[in-house]
């Protein structure tokens, strides 16, 4: 599973700084310790089942008990407050590296960066309803479907668009072994707080050392904890959300 490590930083880095020397040359100690230390973990011979069987279940539910009045109020809200589509497709990278489309509802107005430019706080290209639905995660949603028709799992390394796959394959030495498990909805980094833009480049090394950090020990026990840590920081922020408009 190891893969040769690059630092070509030539390739064009999008909005991410850079770190001083003598940081860089720490990551890349951190991550030379990590290649070393990587060894192929096979979970117990149940977990594959079991974990497609939480997937499918977990997935079913909340599209059954909840997306079905709640995905209508939605789609209306979206239609009400900008012209588009209501859901945005975007292809992204999954298991082994294979494109796949990766469903959300849209809360942007149409443009022509949606899928080179990520999106940063104060956006001026999200709408109003758009921000709410980002806050409270519930634009990511669809993506139960995802899981269902088998291109996700509920828990993994999220996946990221192909031109930031292409783009951080360059210089992040053994970004490539995060695909080697299907992407997810939720996983280590973002119950970490890495979630949202990516603005600094030890944070995104950060990431992919929790999305390699779960690879070494995944199991059904840290897939529980991982959703319920989730569940917990949704609710968390859904609070603060209607207190602060109190």
């Amino acid at each position: 599973m190891k893969e040769q490590a690059t630092l070509d930083i030539t390739l064009e880095r999008s909005s991410v700084q850079i770190l001083p020397q003598s940081d860089m040359a720490s990551i890349r100690y951190l991550f030379h310790e990590m290649n070393q230390q990587y060894l192929d973990h096979e979970p117990a011979t149940y977990y594959y089942t079991v974990k497609r069987v939480m997937d499918v279940a977990i997935s079913a539910l909340f599209v059954i008990l909840v997306m079905s009045w709640l995905m209508p109020v939605i789609a209306l809200l979206i239609k009400l407050s900008s012209k588009g589509p209501v859901f945005f497709i975007q292809k992204r990278t999954g298991y082994m590296g294979v494109e796949f489309n990766c469903f959300k509802f849209r809360t942007m107005y149409l443009n022509d960066e949606a899928d080179i430019k990520q999106v940063s706080i104060n956006d001026k290209r999200i709408t109003a309803i758009g921000k709410f639905l980002r806050i409270t995660h519930l634009d990511e949603t669809p993506q139960f479907f995802n899981v269902i028709i088998g291109d996700m799992s509920v828990i993994g390394p999220r996946p990221h668009m192909l031109f930031h796959t292409r783009n951080y394959s360059e210089w992040i030495p053994y970004y490539n072994l995060r695909h080697e498990v299907k992407p997810g909805m939720t996983g280590m980094a973002q119950i970490k707080d890495y979630i949202g833009e990516i603005s600094v480049e030890r944070e995104l090394r950060k990431r992919i050392q929790w999305d390699i950090y779960y690879m070494k020990h995944r199991s059904i026990r840290l897939d529980i904890n991982i959703l319920l840590s989730t569940a917990g920081c949704i609710f968390m922020k859904a609070a603060q959300l209607i207190k602060g408009k109190k």
